[in-house]
């Protein structure tokens, strides 16, 4: 049965999940929704709903992460945090950088001014992440030409995008 989602903490991200136990020392599979490599290291701090979890080992493991909290040493403990959601502070932006928690809310405007809606979701996939709107519509991310700029992305779609 899957958990409902976690609010986040005011100001803060949904960076990742702990999936589970791996191994006797107190390590953790971890899916990290963050490619910023100041997410893994040592000494980064998440905030979640058992506290603090502050990363003392991380190492990549296929396309997730193992890592180790300070003071979870043993199997049990580590397995009491699966299904904890990490959260932590946004970082700094990187120019030319879009970033999900910027884009949810936005409206999407076309590059003529035609209003297409509000953003409710972005979808990862591997060609271009996805722009939900609430209309229903995806859009691909590589169409945004400007913004998010006070609440307004600019897209430049190929005509028929909209067109069911």
């Amino acid at each position: 049965m899957q958990q409902p989602p976690e609010t986040p903490p005011e100001g803060m991200l949904e960076v990742g999940r702990v999936a589970k136990a791996h191994g006797l020392r107190g390590e953790v599979l971890v899916e990290l929704t963050s490619d910023r490599p100041e997410r893994r290291a040592v000494g980064a701090v998440f905030t979640s709903s058992v506290g603090p979890l502050e990363v003392v080992e991380s190492r990549q493991h296929q396309t997730r992460w193992l890592m180790r909290f300070r003071g979870y040493d043993q199997r049990e403990q580590a397995d009491a945090l699966r299904g904890t959601v990490l959260f932590s502070e946004p970082l700094d932006a990187t120019e030319g950088v879009l970033w999900v928690h910027e884009l949810v809310g936005c409206r999407v405007v076309e590059t003529d001014g035609t209003d297409r809606g509000s953003v409710v979701s972005v979808i990862s996939n591997p060609a271009s992440d996805l722009l939900e709107l609430d209309s229903g519509a995806l859009v691909p991310v590589t169409f945004v030409v400007d913004g998010p700029t006070e609440g307004v992305v600019e897209v430049a779609t190929p005509a028929g995008l909209f067109e069911l």
